[in-house]
């Protein structure tokens, strides 16, 4: 079990390198994210961005029992490179045998599903690949693991080091494809939201720390238009708009339904130009969180915190012993990993490469 540090804007471009230059290349592989909108939003990039030769399947839970069933059945009965993009749904529960390798591009919210997603490769004796990617706000989740006894260590088969100019690239060939189809904002929209409440969850909440992301670069990194408003980017004082200009108003659907109603709503709300410049300076407005109203925010801000104080007090009233043992062993693996890890740095430790699963050196 690997892993890579990365920045976010950098992962995708990871993932497209990674996948060029294992040898040999994998037959099956794992993909996993976090939410089912990040799964459905990436689907419709990744086809453009992977190397040459990969089949793309796709399963989340949200799908129709008959879509699910036809995604896994061509993924297993693949006979050309293969990749599954998919949830925690896959995690477990679900027979993927010979799966070659395993790429998670965001860790689970829950710990003990990193092993269970990691177990997808190399199963029955056979040879597999399994890394993570994290970003450098997530170092910590290094030694969290190590003191669940379930050691990583970094990838070194080869070099992945991504250009600033690579992922500038990226991020534009990815806004490109989102630009032809208003739909494809509305997914981005959706997942990137989805996917900043899951991370916000993650049980161990002092490692992955809202707080801590950069939002630019996230943004970047998912090809966003704009930064959606949000409870969690309130503090955020950089270009919502992310460096892009766009005509919102003429900005269309593919889809003639879709696009036909969104004129008429949009003529409807503004029917002659002196309310259209009105309706557009209030959408102006809306779209810049908290309307300026910062004290009134932050008012809310400490309102909400001492709710939140509230609920957590009486959720613990109402937990029973084992519960509560179980919650003070969080606690202190989380004191143990912040501690080892500050060891570490004192040691200024290096080369601690070795064990675990030992070098990768191909599928069986």
């Amino acid at each position: 079990m690997t892993y890579l540090t990365t920045p976010s804007q950098k992962k995708l471009p990871s993932v497209v390198r990674l996948l060029q230059n294992l040898e040999p290349r994998p037959l099956r592989s794992i993909i996993f994210l976090s939410t089912c909108a990040a799964v459905d939003y990436f689907s419709h990039l990744l086809p453009a961005l992977l190397p040459e030769g990969f089949q793309l399947n796709i399963l989340h839970g949200k799908q129709e029992a008959k879509v699910r069933e036809k995604g896994v059945s061509k993924f297993l009965n693949a006979t050309e490179p293969s990749i599954l993009l998919t949830t925690d749904v896959a995690s477990r529960g679900l027979d993927f045998p010979a799966v070659d390798f395993v790429l998670q591009i965001d860790p689970p919210t829950d710990p003990k599903t990193f092993l269970h997603r990691c177990g997808r490769a190399g199963r029955a004796g056979r040879r597999g690949l399994s890394i993570v990617l994290l970003q450098p706000n997530e170092s910590d989740y290094i030694p969290f693991l190590d003191v669940r006894k379930t050691p990583i260590t970094p990838f070194t088969q080869f070099d992945i080091a991504i250009s600033d100019v690579e992922a500038d690239q990226t991020t534009a060939r990815i806004r490109d494809i989102v630009k032809k189809d208003r739909a494809l904002y509305d997914k981005a929209q959706k997942a990137f939201v989805s996917w900043v409440r899951s991370y916000s969850k993650h049980t161990a909440s002092s490692i992955f720390r809202t707080g801590d992301l950069d939002w630019a670069a996230l943004g970047n990194g998912w090809g966003l238009l704009r930064l959606p408003k949000m409870p969690e980017a309130r503090h955020f004082k950089g270009d919502r708009s992310l460096g892009c200009s766009i005509d919102w108003d003429s900005f269309a659907y593919q889809n003639k339904t879709r696009e036909k109603q969104r004129l008429e709503a949009l003529n409807a709300e503004a029917p002659n130009p002196a309310e259209a410049e009105a309706y557009r300076a209030k959408r102006k407005r809306n779209a810049e969180a908290w309307s300026g109203k910062q004290e009134q925010e932050e008012t809310r801000v400490v309102r909400r915190d001492k709710r939140q104080r509230k609920r957590e007090a009486e959720r613990k009233e109402k937990m029973t012993d084992e519960e509560k043992a179980r919650d003070m062993d969080l606690a202190q693996l989380l004191a143990a990993v912040r501690k080892q890890n500050q060891e570490k740095l004192a040691r200024d430790a290096q080369g601690e490469t070795n064990g675990g699963d030992g070098e990768f050196e191909g599928f069986d």
